[in-house]
């Protein structure tokens, strides 16, 4: 018997508003086990897909299109989108080298509207999109789909604030199943989580849809509704949070709607319907549950937000594995805690990123100490910077690629004060799975040229120990940038050991040829070097750059190679070249970097060999340059 009769019918959305409407229910239910079976064998985001399944059929239901424009938060929840919109036979390459990205991509289909990877811009881009075609005459209709995580960051309600003042045709789904990777936190995701609120929506929502039909049809029978709501919501006001609720989204120039049940997928269609046909900003409620329908991602959302492949029903025998290297990360986290048990003006902050920055051990030894300031990198630095202003001594956990969304204020409240912040920077460098939009190859670039900063990169794990250490001790902003992943295996002291700022050191003698490296490029340089008999500098710091063992390796070395897992424009190369223009030294040189190109998804090993950046590659580089020149 054919499990997914509806589904198999289905390759575009064109086809599912072929079906009768009371057929979505099983469409929904097909699709999600679809969903298990090909994540659960290619692995990916998990959790919130399942949560979106019945609110994307009745999305693509209603909705035409790809005339009309789905902005999808993040991406996280975009699978079930996907499959409908002609990819259900590509998602066995999800994440893979050539294959389906994780995240909505213009180039991967023309119903990916806008493309995503970082939180709270879908509002930003779909009204965009609504005045673009207010102007241009399109009778399109624009709808983002945004978490009540990602609600939380600024830009979602700088972009709320700049449309509930536009007279555009605009549609906003608050996707709200009280979670973003990690449990939200801060005062919006509570009052949007209070019963209180809940009920009094439900109530005013069942007066308007039960009463429309026939008020709309009496003399003055309106105007008397309308009277009725607003002694609603003056009752309301007896319970603060109420009244706060109720006119929350209402001040910004959004009709409300909900909240509605988001697994209910003929009801989702007929609110759609009725929204789709409504004039000016519409924002509609949605409760949903993260992982709905597989017991372990409903269970525990934060594990299974992201899965490798989906473990049996069945628990299989435990088999103690063997001992795995730790990552960065764990390297990261486990040197916070020594850190911060030997000095208690160490606190830590978070973007919304507990799990993925090595902090949850952190939390549960020094909850006093730690500070979730949710989807807020902007926020995140300045606040870093007052608690720096009053000798608070605070670490900044974050991702090299949102790191990027707080620029202004690592530049304006951070460096320019020269305030003791330190930046420990996970995901530099090349990604894998996650792709562009997550690669973190910039930081070295815009790190570079702020004053006052100092910028370190570790060799390997016991090298990230000792540089978070120093600069941790150092009177000024400092930076940790460290990849993904494990390292080469080194062992990891228990100290809290420094080392002098500025100064790298030589890892392998040879002759005629330096190899100055950075960071995770050190260990494939060692072994391209042993090859060409190559010395091999680990520079551990990209600012300040050790000049005199630049001009040392130059003078008595006839070619000069760099080498570093960031973008070649701006990065530690060029550092090199400024250090050899500024001693007046000419000798020919080889950056090995990323190059001005957009990098893309796939298995980190196999992205680094079609950069250039293996040990094989390197080698291959330097002898056909060395020939060339």
């Amino acid at each position: 018997m054919n499990p997914s009769p509806l589904l198999d019918i289905i390759d575009t959305p064109q086809d599912l508003r072929r079906l009768e409407k009371k057929q979505l229910p099983q469409v929904a239910a097909e699709l999600r086990e679809f969903l298990l079976d090909s994540v659960g064998k290619t692995g990916g985001h998990f959790a919130s897909n399942l949560g979106a399944v019945e609110l994307t059929v009745a999305l693509h239901y209603v909705y035409d299109t790809p005339e009309d424009h789905l902005v999808w938060d993040v991406g996280h929840q975009s699978y079930p989108h996907k499959i409908l919109t002609g990819r259900k036979n590509q998602m066995h390459t999800m994440r893979q080298y050539g294959g389906l990205a994780g995240f909505p991509k213009r180039s991967e289909s023309e119903y990916d509207a806008f493309g995503v990877g970082h939180s709270s811009t879908s509002i930003g881009a779909a009204l965009g999109m609504a005045v673009a075609d207010k102007q241009l005459g399109n009778n399109r209709r624009s709808v983002a789909i945004i978490g009540d995580g990602a609600m939380t960051a600024g830009q979602a309600f700088e972009a709320l604030n700049c449309a509930g003042d536009m007279d555009v045709d605009l549609l906003v789904i608050l996707n709200d199943n009280e979670m973003s990777i990690s449990p939200n936190v801060g005062a919006l995701p509570k009052y949007l989580a209070s019963n209180v609120v809940r009920d009094m929506h439900g109530l005013l929502s069942t007066i308007k849809a039960q009463s429309s039909k026939v008020l709309d049809k009496l003399p003055g029978a309106m105007e008397l509704a309308q009277k009725v709501e607003n002694k609603i919501k003056t009752l309301a006001g007896e319970a603060e949070h109420a009244k706060q609720s109720l006119s929350l989204f209402e001040n910004f120039g959004f009709r409300y709607t909900g909240p509605v049940d988001g697994h209910n997928v003929e009801n989702l269609v007929d609110v759609l319907k009725d929204l789709r046909g409504r004039k000016g900003p519409q924002l509609l409620h949605v409760i949903t549950k993260k992982g709905n329908g597989y017991k372990f991602a409903e269970n525990d959302p934060v594990k299974y937000h992201a899965v490798a492949k989906l473990p049996s029903e069945v628990p299989a025998p435990e088999v103690k594995p063997a001992a795995a290297k730790p990552t960065y990360t764990q390297v990261f986290g486990q040197w916070l805690c020594d850190q911060a048990a030997a000095d208690e003006r160490l606190v830590a902050i978070t973007p919304a990123m507990r799990e993925g920055s090595g902090l949850v051990e952190f939390e549960q030894q020094f909850p006093d100490r730690y500070f979730d300031v949710g989807i807020a990198e902007q926020h995140a630095v300045t606040f870093a910077g007052g608690l720096a202003c009053e000798g608070i001594k605070p670490v900044v956990a974050i991702y090299s690629t949102f790191l990027q969304r707080a620029y202004d204020q690592l530049v304006h409240d951070v460096a320019l004060q020269n305030l003791p912040v330190l930046f420990a920077i996970d995901r530099a460098g090349i990604v894998g799975a996650d792709g562009p939009t997550h690669a973190g190859l910039y930081d070295l670039s815009f790190l570079r040229c702020v004053p006052n900063m100092i910028i370190a990169a570790p060799s390997d794990e016991n090298e990230c120990r000792l540089l978070l250490s120093t600069c941790y001790q150092a009177d000024s902003p400092s930076a940790v940038r460290y990849p993904r992943g494990t390292g080469t295996g080194a062992t990891v002291s228990d100290g809290l050991e420094t080392v002098e700022i500025g100064k790298g050191i030589i890892r392998r003698e040879g002759e005629k040829i330096a190899v100055i490296a950075f960071g995770s490029m050190v260990a494939p340089s060692l072994v391209a070097a042993d090859k060409l008999n190559a010395t091999v500098a680990d520079m551990r710091f990209v600012k300040p750059i050790d000049e005199e063992l630049i001009v040392r390796l130059a003078r008595s070395h006839d070619y000069i190679v760099t080498a570093e897992e960031n973008a070649e424009q701006g990065g530690a190369g060029s550092a090199v070249l400024e250090v050899l223009a500024k001693h007046g030294i000419c000798k020919p040189v080889l950056l090995l970097g990323v190059e001005d190109k957009v990098t893309e998804h796939g298995d980190p090993k196999k992205l680094l060999d079609d950069l250039g950046l293996s040990a094989e590659a390197i080698e291959k580089r330097i002898a056909g340059w060395i020939k060339a020149v």
